[in-house]
């Protein structure tokens, strides 16, 4: 009887193994960890490749969801609904997920399109954490939610303590735009100043207007991470004027 890992080549099926040994869980079927690190560009190409991660990744979005809502609550009990959906949103964001993604070598491991390697396909954020939560959503088909839980927990509960330490990566827009509209009864704005490179890969540099004071311009490969760099460079001065407006804002963020 031929088994589902046969299609995948030795060193392939070497690479998953190293890949499951570092995150702790062994997968009964292999062929879910690889269809969980299978973009969908990839299987456009690639007509023998057997599925791509998005299925996955809807469900383990869902078990990411209810597994980290569920430590908040318990461990939590003193916290609003509020703040435990704020802490919440933090965790789970695409950029904490990416940062993970990073951390155990799913860049190297995901199979893409040539295109989108072209374009840089590994370094986006939103195609790491995509596949992170395909690694959770094949997790729970594979070993079932108790075996998803301790995976899931085994990366998330450092994230918690970060933001509830205050160290985790700040959302310089919701900062700006909350001490702009708190103190000056003010919005920022957010133009683009240039940008490069081919369709594939672009460059996009862009300004953060405050209080008619521009900040930038910063470069990022989307709008939106140019954005958040510009807003940071707000924000930094905003606290290095040493203003009160300033330090209690910030005071509000944290918890």
């Amino acid at each position: 009887m031929t088994s589902k890992n046969d299609s995948l080549d030795r060193e392939r099926l070497a690479l998953l193994a190293a890949f499951q040994l570092s995150i702790g869980y062994k997968f009964k079927n292999v062929d879910l960890i690889n269809r969980a690190l299978t973009h969908r560009s990839r299987t456009n190409e690639d007509p023998q490749n057997r599925g791509n991660n998005e299925r996955l990744e809807f469900l383990g979005d869902a078990v990411l969801g209810l597994v980290v809502a569920a430590e908040l609550f318990s461990k939590l009990g003193d916290k609003a609904e509020g703040d435990l959906a704020r802490i919440k949103s933090i965790v789970v964001s695409e950029d904490t997920l990416a940062d993970i993604a990073l951390e155990i070598g799913i860049d190297s491991l995901l199979l893409i399109g040539k295109g989108e390697e072209r374009s840089g396909g590994r370094a986006k954020k939103a195609l790491l954490a995509d596949a992170v939560e395909a690694v959770f959503g094949a997790c729970y088909i594979d070993g079932g939610f108790e075996k998803a839980k301790t995976l899931v927990l085994r990366y998330l509960v450092p994230e918690i303590e970060k933001v509830l330490e205050n160290r985790h990566r700040k959302d310089y827009k919701t900062l700006v735009q909350e001490y702009a509209q708190k103190w000056h009864k003010s919005t920022p704005t957010y133009n683009l100043h240039t940008k490069s490179g081919p369709d594939h890969d672009r460059t996009y540099a862009m300004v953060c207007r405050l209080l008619e004071v521009d900040y930038g311009p910063a470069e990022g490969k989307t709008k939106k991470e140019a954005e958040q760099k510009a807003a940071a460079l707000a924000w930094e001065a905003i606290v290095a004027a040493g203003g009160l407006e300033a330090e209690r804002l910030l005071s509000l963020k944290k918890l």
